[in-house]
């Protein structure tokens, strides 16, 4: 008999796609927050069960979730890295909507915030399809469901330049989407399957035997270039920083703390478990992602510096930690890619972060979300204000904080050799004094005390984050310390997973 927790990974999108159903039944928003938070919940204590149980023994699994029988039939795939991604996905979820809850019922009307609840469960599910998947199609078929769902989040506030923003992003992500499905078709017609074990094992033969080269070319070609695009890699990032701007505040958290990063996990399964890494690195796909990587760093923070509104700051700050992500994994070999999944952990933490305590301080500044008036706006909300300064320190790479682990375990992965060991050493320095020369900027903003004189900037009571923000704010602090201080055993559970897939 099949063990219970094969079955966590199917019940847990079934059970967040149903409550997307049952949702829109519902009588308010509350109402739906209330059955998003319960489901949730569940689906976490069954992701926790699942990794108790296939991580000491580091097993990984398939499940056939249709009654046809492989190669037809849909799978699905859990090891210790898919269910340490799924609970990451699943913590930030509630977080990012407990922190933001405020901003939801202000900032969406009354009649659609059941809608705005949908669009999280049906996002959440699909992130944990993408996550879970061993079917090329179900993941194409989910990548389509996440657009949606995060085009409805970022619209969900009823404003002029959200519509705008929205629409940029549809058009954007679709273009990704079109090419990821070309690049499936090819596949389907070379080789005749669906699922990655069997697509596999064909392309390894296609490839050492030197037939359809150019169209195997192609096709990673249009599946990298496809997910590079929805996941914001420079210079594919053009419509991201409207697109947090704009949005409440929930939804810039979950949009760069969540969105960006499935079809990031979607990318590794197609490079591991579709092409296997070596055919991919002998196409030389892994030195175009490590040049763009670099690129999306450097720039990136760049574009940050000239940033004067906070969330279009944190924005383009997502366009140079996303750049570290596919450092990593253009670098490649089992430790760069560790630190490139680990960067995944450690961004979904801390930016979502920063996004809350910048939503928490620009509403103790008059909603003004320049950085001029959010001079002393820390002494205003005292949380917030350690809070966005904590995720800042992180982002530079503080020693005891996420962002220091991630970049030792990049820079020591870079130390094989050759001109990628410049080339990431190069931009990680860089990098991170670019890094430093926006937050550490904003910090001291934030911190500043106001002179008598500044008859301009807001003067608003003191006001410190509700109990659920707070609870938000202090959780994803406390995450961001402990993937500092225990990165060792979280990174051997990662690499442990990676060699499996």
């Amino acid at each position: 008999m099949v063990p219970l927790y094969y079955h966590v990974p199917f019940l847990s999108i079934v059970l967040l796609m149903m409550t997307g159903i049952l949702t829109s039944l519902l009588p308010s928003g509350k109402a739906a927050m209330a059955f998003h938070f319960v489901t949730v919940s569940a689906v976490f204590a069954g992701n926790v069960y699942l990794l108790w149980n296939i991580a000491p023994a580091n097993l990984r699994f398939t499940y056939a979730a249709g009654i046809l029988p492989h190669p037809w039939g849909n799978e699905l795939a859990a090891g210790p890295l898919e269910a340490a991604l799924a609970l990451t996905f699943l913590a930030v979820m509630m977080l990012c909507v407990l922190g933001g809850s405020k901003g939801i019922f202000e900032d969406v009307g009354a009649d659609k915030q059941n809608l705005y609840f949908i669009m999280c469960d049906l996002l959440l599910a699909s992130l944990l399809a993408m996550v879970y998947t061993n079917d090329a199609f179900t993941a194409y078929v989910f990548i389509e469901i996440n657009t949606i769902s995060a085009c409805a989040l970022v619209m969900a506030k009823d404003a002029g330049e959200t519509l705008v923003a929205t629409i940029r992003y549809l058009m954007m992500s679709l273009l990704g989407s079109g090419m990821f499905l070309m690049g499936l078709t090819f596949t389907y017609h070379i080789t005749g399957h669906l699922l990655l074990i069997n697509i596999h094992e064909q392309l390894g033969q296609i490839i050492a035997s030197g037939a359809y080269r150019l169209p195997v070319t192609v096709i990673l070609g249009l599946m990298t270039m496809g997910l590079c695009l929805k996941s914001a890699l420079f210079p594919f990032h053009t419509w991201l920083p409207d697109a947090h701007a704009s949005a409440t505040t929930a939804s810039s958290a979950i949009l760069s703390g969540l969105v960006l990063k499935g079809y990031i996990v979607l990318l590794i399964k197609v490079i591991f478990c579709m092409f296997g890494e070596e055919s991919y690195r002998a196409l030389h796909a892994g030195d175009i992602l490590l040049v763009l990587g670099g690129a999306a760093m450097i720039a990136g923070s760049v574009m940050a510096i000239k940033e004067n509104h906070i969330k279009r700051m944190i924005a383009y700050s997502s366009v140079a930690q996303i750049g570290y992500i596919y450092l990593g994994l253009g670098l490649g070999g089992t430790a760069a890619v560790t630190a490139a999944v680990y960067q995944i952990m450690v961004h979904a933490f801390a930016k979502p972060l920063l996004f809350l305590c910048a939503g928490e301080l620009a509403e103790v500044s008059g909603h003004r979300k320049q950085m001029y008036y959010l001079r002393g706006a820390a002494h205003r909300a005292r949380l917030a204000g350690i809070g966005f300064t904590l995720g800042a320190l992180s982002m530079i790479g503080l020693p005891l904080l996420g962002g220091f682990a991630v970049k030792f375990f990049l820079a020591d992965a870079a130390l094989a050799g050759g001109w990628r060991m410049w080339a990431a050493l190069g931009a990680l320095a860089v990098s991170s004094v670019l890094n430093a020369l926006y937050y550490l900027p904003a910090v001291v903003q934030i911190w500043t005390v106001m002179d008598h004189g500044e008859d301009d900037l807001p003067k608003l009571p003191r006001a410190y984050p509700g109990d659920a923000a707070g609870f938000a704010i202090l959780a994803l602090m406390v995450c961001c310390v402990l993937l500092g201080v225990c990165c060792a055993p979280v990174a051997s559970l990662l690499s442990a997973g990676l060699k499996l897939l």
